[in-house]
Parts: structure tokens; C-alpha cells; sequence
């Protein structure tokens, strides 16, 4: 590593401030490598970097390859088989049939059909038959200079011609002429009273046929049902829907609160849902979801009879609705004292068909789904969860959970769950918790 002219074509590897740190040198038969580092991490810490491993295992490759592909004067060179080969589209494939293997000399290797370009050799050590030398460049072909007029086109293979409109045509006038022969066959052409007739005709069927021909394009029937577009899109995936209440503040936090629950969804479950879907009661179709959070505003108008029947129908087939009055704290304190939400939630419950109802037990499966839950909070705590009452049928003491999968298909709660779900755009809670525990909100999301 003195400093001599050539000591840039020695060298292998340099610091950022051009001082050579690995050089090497043909010597003999081999290669002579030096790094210019200590063995210690004194002056540098390359010698205890994985770098400096990869490094080794590089020059260990380098030399097997020289062993392999280097000419030996004294003895006559060995052949490699060819290991990959380079396809068109510049990928390694395994060798064709027609590789043979090849001969390393001292001077350049050409490429031919028997020794195609890419690596020969084995996994240990490959050598690198290149196509082309460093120094090579690719030029455009020059365009030929001719005297001959001619005329340039662009290729046209994947241009298609719409025949629908020529074909029909041709055979509408297939047809018409099948018809006048008919009645020339039949004598109605060569009568002379009816000729007057068989020209009106015929003039009647080739306004028709210029009709036709003006109107040769496709034509195309409008949709009976749209909306399957959005249909198929709603059942692509599991979406979890809530109720549209008319009222934006309410609207926004159901969304960003099942937004919420959809990323952590994902984060801990194999479940990839949706995007949460706001749907409205009276018109959209509620069975594309398998759980409706609806979010009770007493100053949102009351539901008509037909959408109340429509909830009332996708329950009993087997879909789950989660009512949330969010006034765990806006109960006054008389035991007969109501809040508004609460009052409006008897309401539409009233024109329901609703099973009995129990606070969720212990041994429910809501405890034991997928977290041990002993409560249900969301935003606020102290509420108690309402489901549909389980029959007490062959449970047994020792049994943890009960009999059935315990799908309820009403929920009821005034905890506020969308209120603890809600995220902003990168994440952070929109709304904090009553009382404030961080705890809280994970166990909401639970």
C-alpha cells in the first residue's frame, strides 16, 4: 500500500476521505489482500462488524473462482459446468439442454449456443461469462436511407375494430333481400295491381335498413338495479356499519369511532375489515353487515314504523345491533328519572320485537371471546351491558362458559363505546375517558 501510481488500481476499498483501507495484488498464482486496519478496535471497528465477515467470505469467493476459471500454465484448465444462465429478460434460469461447459483460457471467452451467457461453475465458486464487455454501449439502429417513396406506420396489433354494427347490417339486408324474393316467388312483385303495395313495402323496409344502418352502434340497456357496484364492494369484505342519526357531531364520532375499532381489529386479530359503513335505516340494505352500531340522539327525528321493521327484520335473521344511549352520567339522581336518550331508546324498543334481556353474566361468551372481560366500558364506566337472556339449559357448575354460542342479537349500553373507539387520522384519541384511565380505552377497545 505504498503510495505509487498505481496504488488506485490496487486498491479495493477506501474511507470517505480516499485513505485505502483493503488493497490487494495479483502475487504468483494468488492474490495478496491487505486491510489496513489493527486486529484490535483501536483504531477502527471494521474487524468486529459483520461487514468485515461478508468481506472475508467475498475474497474466499474470489479466490475459488480464480482456482476454477484461471488458466494454469503448467497444467491444462479445468472445465465448469454451467450453473445459470441469463434469459431474455435479463433473469437466472436453470441451464438448457444445449449448455455445455466451458473452458477458461487466458484471453476472452465468446458467447455462443453452447456456451450461452451467465455463471458456470457450482455454489462453492461461479465464474461470470457476460454477454457483453464493461465497455460496451448500446446505439439506436440508424434508419436506412432510400430512395423509394414509402410511408411509415405504426404497428397495430392491439387496436381492435368493433365488426358488431358492419355485421348487422349485412345481415338485415341479407334479410330484406331474402323477403323480396319471397314475394317475387310468390307472385306479389309480378301482379300489376298489388305493385303499388310491393313498392310500398319495399320502401318501408329500406327506411328501416337506413335506420338501422345510422344507428349501427352498440347499444346498451340500462341498469334495472343499479347499485350492484356498491353491493358487490359491501360484501367484498366485513364491514361494521353504524346508524346515520342526521346530526354531524354524532355521525363523526360513530365513524372515527369505528374507524378506530377497525385498526385495532387489524393490529390483533387476523380479521381484515372494511371501512365502517354509514347506513340508513329506511332505505340501505342492512344484511351486508353482521353488527350495527346505532348510536341513540333524542334530538334526532324517531324512526318510522317501516325502518323500525327493517331493524326488526335483520336482527331476526341473525344480525346484532348495539344500541348506545352515551348518558351513562345524564340520569338524574331520582330512581325514576330518565334521560332523554333513554326515554327515546324505549321508544323505538317498543315497536320491536325484543327478547328478555339480562346484564352480561360471568360465564357469558362476551367474557370469554377473545379477552377476559369482567366489565364492559367504553368511554365512561359503570354501565352494565344488556344482551338477550340465555336459557338456563345442561349448565353445569364446572362449566365455564355456557351452552350455545350465546350470539345476542341486541346490545345495550349507555358506556359510550364509540366515544372511546374514536382515533384522528394518525391515531391519537379523539375524546378522553370518564374517569381518565388509560386502561379504560383498552379495555373498550377488548
Amino acid at each position: 500500500a505504498e503510495p505509487t501510481p498505481d496504488i488506485v488500481e490496487r486498491t479495493w476499498a477506501t474511507l470517505a476521505d480516499g485513505t485505502p483501507l483493503v488493497t490487494g495484488m495479483k502475487k504468483d498464482k494468488g492474490t495478496l489482500v491487505l486491510f489496513h486496519v489493527t486486529p484490535e478496535a483501536t483504531w477502527s471497528n471494521l474487524p468486529i462488524s459483520g461487514s468485515f465477515v461478508e468481506m472475508l467470505r467475498r475474497i474466499v469467493q474470489l479466490s475459488r473462482n480464480q482456482g476454477a476459471a484461471v488458466a494454469n500454465a503448467e497444467a491444462a484448465a479445468t472445465s465448469l459446468a454451467p450453473y445459470r444462465m441469463i434469459a431474455a429478460d435479463g433473469t437466472l434460469v436453470p441451464p438448457t439442454p444445449d449448455a455445455r461447459p466451458l473452458v477458461p483460457g487466458a484471453g476472452p471467452l465468446p458467447v455462443t449456443l453452447e456456451n450461452p451467457p451467465g455463471l458456470y461453475g457450482s455454489e462453492t465458486g461461479v465464474f461470470a461469462h457476460n454477454l457483453l464487455g464493461g465497455d460496451s454501449a448500446f446505439t439506436p439502429l440508424a434508419r436506412p436511407e432510400i430512395t423509394v417513396p414509402v410511408t411509415t406506420i405504426q404497428y397495430a396489433f392491439d387496436e381492435q375494430r368493433n365488426l358488431k354494427g358492419p355485421l348487422v347490417t349485412a345481415a338485415l339486408v341479407l334479410m330484406v333481400l331474402d323477403t323480396l324474393a319471397v314475394f317475387w316467388m310468390g307472385g306479389l312483385l309480378s301482379r300489376r295491381p298489388r305493385r303499388a303495395g310491393a313498392a310500398a313495402t319495399a320502401a318501408v323496409l329500406l327506411v328501416a335498413l337506413g335506420a338501422l344502418i345510422g344507428h349501427a352502434d352498440v347499444a346498451r340497456a340500462d341498469d334495472a338495479k343499479p347499485g350492484d357496484t356498491e353491493a358487490i364492494g359491501d360484501i367484498s369484505k366485513t364491514r361494521i356499519a353504524y346508524v346515520l342519526t342526521g346530526e354531524p357531531g354524532v355521525d363523526s364520532i360513530s365513524r372515527a369511532g369505528l374507524e378506530g375499532l377497525t385498526r385495532f381489529l387489524i393490529e390483533k386479530t387476523a380479521l381484515e375489515p372494511g371501512a365502517p359503513a354509514g347506513v340508513d335505516i329506511s332505505k340501505d340494505e342492512l344484511s351486508f353487515y353482521p353488527l350495527i352500531y346505532w348510536p341513540i340522539d333524542p334530538s334526532a327525528p324517531m324512526p318510522s314504523e317501516a325502518a323500525i321493521a327493517r331493524i326488526d327484520a335483520y336482527m331476526q335473521q341473525g344480525g346484532t345491533v348495539l344500541f348506545d344511549t352515551r348518558d351513562q352520567f345524564a340520569n338524574g339522581i331520582g330512581a325514576d328519572s330518565t334521560s332523554p336518550a333513554t326515554e327515546r331508546l324505549r321508544d323505538i324498543l317498543g315497536n320491536l320485537n325484543v327478547p328478555p334481556l339480562e346484564p352480561v353474566p360471568s360465564d357469558h361468551v362476551l367474557t370469554k371471546s377473545f379477552y377476559i372481560l369482567p366489565e364492559f366500558p367504553g368511554r365512561f364506566a359503570g354501565s352494565p351491558l344488556w344482551v338477550e337472556a340465555s336459557l338456563e339449559a345442561s349448565n353445569t357448575e364446572n362449566r365455564p362458559v355456557r351452552t350455545g354460542d350465546g350470539v345476542s342479537p341486541i346490545m345495550i349500553t349507555a358506556n359510550d363505546f364509540a366515544g372511546a373507539w374514536a382515533v384522528d387520522e394518525n391515531g391519537d384519541p379523539l375524546l378522553p375517558t370518564v374517569p381518565s384511565d388509560p386502561m379504560q380505552r383498552i379495555y373498550a377497545l377488548h
